[in-house]
This record gives structure tokens, sequence and C-alpha cells, in this order.
């Protein structure tokens, strides 16, 4: 079986990759013009010079890519390469802006990625007197970072399978991994625009302004969690807290869902079981914080009604945002939204995390395991979720996603341990950055040594592309070996 494989596999082709990655440069561009007119409208001349280098450096380079000539059709190891190639480049470009807000180099690329892998960890200890155009900036890539990633792990990253077509609103999608990525995008463009622009109009409803309304819309919907304040949910009212949460959880649940439900008037088992999964775990986590808040803190019942949903939604979607600062949550809540950020959302929504949809397949392969004890030796017993089998495939692809979570996780938390970091917040803030969450008890600030600021960097872009895609990107094979014919 290795054998046949080895004669099967191809390496990536320079060309399609180059092709392909020159296109998002292209696009890349084309968003950084709005940060350009923020930046204009607001004054601020020397970030406005900043994004026109870049957004003329993108330009450059991604017009001279595009016209390769490169056959039709892409593989998925070559698509693996330009996404995580894509989310490498862009922090780096999009740092040079951030530092025109007085940012180290360091310190603005960590902003750059966070923004970017949807996650809303930030060095900065205050917001205050930075640019508006900043503000802007970060929560705008938070944006199109949670768009992207919806649109490019249906075409780029994931197999076609269970959480593929649960992605998918047509079978096609699944088939043509270019063509279909079109067609997909622009529906999930048009159901992602139009939850923000109603999240705008909401959050102007319950009294926040304009500003403030479009940078909270940004950052819930694509579950980053940039605030404009330092204050991040604590700064609202109660009105304003719970709307937020309402469009975190709806940028939490897969956005194509949306599009069968309005436009095909139909859903499909998988959606209503995702949709489930996502409110049961952040009632259960929501009860579970408020329990040991309660217990532990002997916080205050109101406070309690207050502060604990807010939180368990907010690990449970990976949105990132507080209503009160994390490094006074107790032992038994920070190990409780530990298990709730590492868990994640709904795959094919913007959440970051493993997705519950793999911990639901991990606990079905489990269960069929010991029921399998029971039964004769003949008999057949086939793992199923929302009346569809499951594929030995998608069975050994959720199994290693959540290995290597836990893996990458594990090996962070030693590092910050080792340097004398104490053990629990160090879990929950390596964790928060793998899970794209945001959340932190404090750990992250410009003290921070860079080197373990580099290492959250590294967890923020393993867990935002679910770390097979890096994989593949490293392993030799992928670079050296056959191409395909036309290359």
């Amino acid at each position: 079986m290795t054998e046949q494989a080895a004669e099967l596999k191809y390496a990536v082709r320079f060309r399609v990759v180059f092709k392909y990655f020159g296109q998002l440069c292209l696009v890349l561009a084309m968003l950084s013009l709005v940060p350009l007119s923020v930046s204009l409208f607001f004054g601020d001349t020397a970030i406005s010079l900043r994004y026109g280098i870049v957004i003329g450096g993108l330009a450059v380079l991604g017009w001279s890519l595009v016209r390769l000539r490169v056959p039709f059709g892409i593989q998925a190891n070559e698509g693996m390469v330009v996404v995580a190639l894509m989310f490498l480049f862009t922090p780096f470009v999009m740092s040079y802006p951030m530092m025109g807000g007085g940012m180290e180099f360091l310190d603005a690329l960590f902003e750059a990625i966070s923004g970017m892998t949807t996650t809303g960890l930030s060095t900065k200890a205050t917001l205050a007197g930075m640019p508006k155009t900043f503000l802007f900036a970060r929560a705008w890539m938070q944006w199109y970072g949670g768009l992207g990633i919806v649109v490019l792990s249906l075409a780029l990253v994931m197999q076609p399978g269970l959480v593929a077509k649960g992605l998918a609103v047509t079978e096609a999608d699944t088939e043509d991994l270019v063509g279909g990525t079109r067609a997909h995008a622009r529906r999930v463009l048009k159901v992602y625009s139009g939850l923000t622009v109603l999240g705008i109009i909401g959050s102007l409803l319950v009294g926040i302004s304009f500003f403030d309304a479009v940078l909270y819309s940004f950052a819930a919907l694509s579950t980053g969690g940039f605030a404009p304040n330092d204050g991040s949910l604590a700064m609202l009212n109660r009105f304003a807290q719970v709307w937020i949460t309402l469009l975190c959880l709806a940028g939490a649940i897969p956005l194509a869902v949306y599009y069968r439900m309005l436009k095909k008037k139909r859903h499909v088992a998988l959606d209503i079981l995702q949709f489930k999964l996502v409110i049961i775990a952040s009632f259960v986590v929501s009860l579970m914080v408020g329990i040991s808040m309660r217990l532990n803190v002997g916080m205050d019942w109101s406070q309690v009604f207050q502060h604990a949903p807010l939180f368990a939604f907010s690990a449970q979607t990976t949105a990132g945002f507080s209503s009160m600062p994390c490094e006074q949550l107790d032992a038994g809540s920070k190990l409780i939204l530990i298990f709730s950020m590492i868990a994640g959302g709904g795959a094919g929504s913007t959440s970051g995390g493993f997705k519950l949809l793999r911990l639901l397949i991990a606990v079905n392969v489990f269960r069929l395991l010991i029921i399998r004890t029971s039964l004769p030796k003949h008999a057949v017993f086939e793992p199923r979720i929302a009346g569809r089998r499951l594929q030995d495939d998608e069975i050994r692809m959720a199994l290693l996603v959540i290995v290597l979570f836990i893996f990458i996780i594990a090996l962070s938390w030693l590092l910050f341990v080792v340097m004398g970091y104490d053990p629990l917040d160090s879990l929950f803030e390596v964790t928060s950055a793998t899970g794209t969450v945001g959340l932190s008890v404090g750990l992250t600030s410009t003290e921070l040594p860079d080197l373990l600021k580099c290492v959250l960097c590294a967890d923020m872009l393993m867990g935002r592309l679910e770390i097979v895609a890096w994989i593949v990107m490293l392993y030799p094979g992928t670079w050296i070996g056959r191409r395909m014919e036309g290359k």
C-alpha cells in the first residue's frame, strides 16, 4: 500500500502555487484599500503612506505572478501550501503599516498575526492614544481573516467528506477545488456581509457609537475579539453585551447553514446538530463557570449571571471578549474555560479550536469500541452522525487534528512553565492562542520574552489552519518528487 502511494503522489507545481499566491496578493491589495481610505479620512498621513507602499508592492507582485500559465485544477497539497504561505505572508506585510501606530516590529507582527488568525491576543497594555486607523485595521483584518478561512477551508484545506459537505452549499462545491470555491465564496460573502450589516445596525440600536459598532461587529462575527477599548465588553451596557455575544454565536455557526435555510428553505441534519452542539456546550460551560465563581470566589449572584454566560459563550465561540479581567477568575473557572476554548465552535464557521463536530466523532468512535466488546464477532455496527455513516478517512482526520492540537498546546505550555510562568495561567494562555480565542490572563504583554511571543504566534498560526496544512508545507515530499504533467 505504501509503495502504491509513493508511485501515485505528486509534489507541488511551483507555477501553480505562484499563480494562486499572486491572485491572493491582488485580493489582499484590494482589501488594504479599505484601511487606506480610513487613514486618509482620519488624517493619519504616516499610516496612509505605509499602506500606499504595501498596496503598490502587492499589486506589482500579484500582477507578475497571475500572468503565469498553469494547467487547470489544483492539487490538495498545492492548495494547502498556498493557504499556509498566505497566512504567513499577510501578517509580515501588514505589520509594516501597524508599526505606524508606534509599535516595535515583533509586537506589530504579533498584532497582525492575531488579527489575521482572528485570535484577539494583544501585547498592547492600553489602546488609549492609538490612532483610529490602527483600531480599524486590526478589526478589519479579523473580519476578512474570518471570511477567508471559511472559504479557503472548503476548497483548499478540507478533504471532501462529512466536514466538507457540511460546509458546501451544493454537492458540486466539494468536487471542483477552484470553481467550487468561487461559487461558495459568493454565497458565503453574501451571508457574511448581511450578518455584518445586521450586526452594525443592531449595535447602533443598543447604544454603541457608529465607529465602535463597526469594529465590534467585525470582531464578533469573525469571532476575533479585538475591542476598540481596553475594557472589551465591560465598557458596554447589558443590552450591548448580550447583542455582541449573539453576534459571536452567529459567527460560530457554519455560515453555509444560513444560505441553505434562507435560499433553499431547507436544512440538513448536520446543520441542526452543529447548532445544538454550540448552544448546549455554551450553556453547560456557563453553568459550570457560574458554580465555580460562586463557590470559589463567593461572587454575588447578580455578577455570576452577568459574567459567567459572557465568558462561556466567548470561550466556546472562540470570540475572546470579556466583561471582567481574566486574571480575576478562580482556578476552577480558568480550567473549565480551557476545555471550552480548545473544543471551539462549529466546523465551517469563523470559530477556532478543533471543533465540536470532531469531538463528537471521537466520542462516537470510543463508544463504538466499547459496544463492540459486547457484540458477536461478525456483527456489523457502523459509527454514524446525524444519520450519516462516518468514513474511515473522516474518523482518522478528526482524531489526528485533536491529537495535534493537544500536542501543540502541551509543547507550548512546557516552554512557558520552563521559563518560570505559572502552570495554570500558562496553559490558559497557550490554549487561548492555539484555539484562536484571545482571552488572556495577562501573560501576553510587551514584557513577555521574545521567544514566548514567537511561541504564541506559532500557536495562533497552527490553530487557525488546524496544523495539518503546516505539516504538509513542511513535508519534504511536498516540494521534492515527481510532478504532474503540465508543470
